[in-house]
């Protein structure tokens, strides 16, 4: 179980922050101040923003009981 748990968290890490980086920059961060700003978007958010997110909230939840998972087992192990 520990071993599906940390292969379950290392992949979960990876994905979520390629997920992260895929995101476009809404302004007011730190990619804004790198010139990622300058573009405006002229039809808000896409169908595939939109799923976006939600894939990353998903991985995000996985990732998350993964954490908690290999606490618990380090608490009671």
């Amino acid at each position: 179980m520990r071993m599906f748990l940390d292969i379950l968290l290392i992949i979960t890490s990876v994905l979520l922050v390629l997920l992260v980086l895929l995101h476009r920059a809404k302004g007011g961060g730190l990619s804004s101040l790198f010139g990622g700003g300058v573009q405006s978007s002229l039809s808000g958010s896409t169908v595939a923003e939109k799923n976006l997110d939600r894939v990353t909230i998903f991985v995000g939840v996985i990732w998350l009981i993964a954490i908690l998972g290999i606490g618990l087992e380090i608490k009671f192990s």
